[in-house]
């Protein structure tokens, strides 16, 4: 039962004219004259003049044979019962509140084996989580799939590891390893990069290097030369006067090569003059430089620039062998079409030597990229997307850049492109470039919302999906005052979305991909940028004034029982293969 009376539509009201006041408060004491100050006080502007939080909507109707349902993952979102660190708790939310208290709640399993993870303690993310939410299944993710690959010794002996091979011996060449090093397992894990390299010399390998990109974000801020230890150990122990390793070159993933969904090619050109042309600082070591750039550049290593190593054979030259070793493919595709496509026009290559390239997984297998690839990813058959097409259901995917391939690409199991563009639009909001997302932690949220109040208030979807990235893109910054404005940037679009889909008469669930921003300090009070283990929240909103829904009692529900959920709130028969549906009819 969710009760609508006037005097409860007053309340909130009220709630939000209270939450307004103190969000006016509240920005009014960071330092005046700051852009973030500023900006702040420009968005209450922005938002109080463009929004009507008045609720009484249209006389309210019984539910209809087939519904309208918008999805809203609130990114990095986790829900904690511990306040400390916890911006998620922190931030003025009424309009949280007001689902907790208005509609369903549940809280869903995000990590671990959960979501298909090697370990029960891995961090779920965003790429498995919105491919768990779109198949209405667990798959085993890459992280797991290399993991077993290279525990069985598969990996090497599948022909794309024995052609790299065979190339770097027979030309008297290098092999090069690009990746992110760290045990985040988000990306990419030093175990499997280890691994190879002794596998390598084994095989009569003469020489290897190693191109580390720095983490700090999916694991301590301050960690790179924790990583870059381990490998300086390990590559002692295998060196020897026919096998010579060393570390070519490092930098921070979101200075170098990292970039995704064409954000910022220039992340991927400032890679390629360091990998490929050379160019960039230069230290006779691994420690003087790692010294050196973070003295002059702080603590956070995501961000720390490019600098070479002062070794011999360092850049990637013609006859040499490349081996991206990420596995998971949204940050691996742009350096791969650098390093594979004949045509290019993102940026001046100045040299493409004739390389022979292998990613560690396919990064996207709809366009073959890479065209080799040393593990076979997990097949997803029929997710979500492609199951409603059947009954003629029109889908809207939005986000901004930083998240708009994990509402398409991901949630639709690892596909590019459009199943029936007749169906489906897809909008992407383009990001900000070239800034920390601290400086400007509301991002896109508007954007995305008047998009989808404009499609919701002109019918041209019946199932929708979008996504705020403020919860992770800010949380992985460790701002913690920043992802407190985050938090309620978002919450107050959610409650326009609200009075949206009220008088609409669309469904609302609320929902997220994985934690973060619930968890921005360690023990040590100490900046956390890293996901968390929390369970995400699950809302779930009738516009009616009685919904026929009560939560099922599921043991342990995880995202995928999200897909089925959909499925029964629009009037469309279940998948038998989906999990179960979180809601069942009274």
């Amino acid at each position: 039962m969710l009760p609508y009376s006037e005097q409860n539509l007053e309340k909130e009201m009220m709630t939000v004219n209270r939450f307004m006041f103190r969000f006016m408060f509240w920005a009014g004491s960071l330092p005046r004259g700051t852009s973030l100050a500023k900006n702040c006080f420009c968005l209450i502007l922005l938002v109080s003049i463009g929004t009507s939080y008045n609720l009484r909507g249209k006389a309210i109707s019984p539910l209809s044979p087939k519904e309208k349902l918008l999805v809203v993952i609130l990114d990095g979102v986790g829900h904690r019962a511990e306040t400390f660190g916890n911006a998620v708790a922190g931030a003025p939310t009424p309009w949280i509140d007001y689902l907790a208290q208005y509609g369903l709640f549940t809280t869903l399993k995000a990590h671990g084996k959960w979501i298909g993870m090697p370990e029960q303690d891995d961090l779920g993310n965003s790429e498995v989580g919105h491919n768990t939410i779109g198949a209405g299944r667990v798959f085993d993710q890459g992280a797991k799939v290399v993991q077993q690959a290279i525990a069985s010794g598969e990996i090497f002996r599948r022909a794309i590891w024995r052609d790299a091979v065979a190339r770097v011996i027979a030309n008297n060449s290098t092999l090069h390893f690009l990746g992110l090093l760290s045990d985040g397992n988000v990306h990419a894990h030093q175990a499997h990069l280890h691994a190879m390299i002794n596998q390598a010399k084994i095989e009569g390998v003469q020489r290897v290097r190693v191109h580390a990109l720095l983490d700090g974000r999916d694991v301590d801020i301050k960690s790179a030369e924790r990583y870059l230890g381990h490998l300086l150990v390990h590559m002692q122990q295998l060196r020897s006067s026919v096998f010579d390793v060393e570390i070519a070159s490092c930098g921070g993933r979101m200075a170098i090569t990292m970039d995704r969904y064409q954000a910022n090619w220039e992340m991927v050109k400032r890679g390629w003059d360091l990998h490929v042309l050379g160019k960039g600082r230069k230290f006779p070591s691994v420690q003087e430089g790692i010294a050196s750039v973070r003295a002059e550049h702080g603590d956070d290593d995501q961000f720390l620039p490019p600098f070479a190593i002062d070794v011999a054979h360092r850049t990637v030259e013609d006859g040499d062998t490349v081996i991206m070793f990420n596995f998971r493919g949204d940050r691996a595709i742009e350096v791969t079409e650098a390093f594979t496509a004949e045509t290019f026009t993102e940026f001046e290559r100045e040299k493409i030597p004739d390389i022979y390239y292998a990613g560690m997984t396919e990064y996207d297998p709809d366009r073959r990229l890479p065209k080799n690839f040393l593990v076979a990813p997990q097949k997803i058959d029929l997710p979500l997307t492609e199951y409603l097409l059947p009954s003629r259901v029109r889908q809207f995917a939005c986000s901004e850049s930083q998240k708009f391939g994990h509402v398409t690409y991901f949630w639709n199991g690892n596909r590019s492109g459009y199943f029936d563009r007749s169906l489906e639009e897809y909008l992407e909001v383009e990001s900000d470039k070239d800034l920390q997302f601290d400086n400007r932690p509301w991002m896109k949220a508007v954007d995305i919302t008047d998009a989808t109040i404009k499609r919701i208030e002109n019918s041209t979807f019946d199932f929708g999906r979008i996504n705020f990235a403020n919860g992770d893109m800010v949380g992985h910054t460790g701002n913690y005052q920043a992802a407190l404005i985050a938090v309620a940037v978002v919450d107050m679009m959610i409650g326009r979305l609200i009075k949206s889909c009220r008088r609409h008469k669309v469904n609302l669930i609320v929902t997220a991909d994985h934690g973060n921003c619930d968890e921005m300090l360690t023990n040590s009070k100490a900046p956390k940028t890293s996901h968390s283990l929390s369970e995400v929240p699950f809302y779930f909103f009738s516009p009616h004034a009685q919904s026929c829904y009560q939560l099922t009692p599921i043991v342990n529900p995880t995202l995928a029982n999200i897909a089925n959920s959909v499925l029964q709130i629009i009037g469309l028969p279940i998948n038998d293969d989906y999990h179960q549906s979180l809601l069942f009819r009274q």
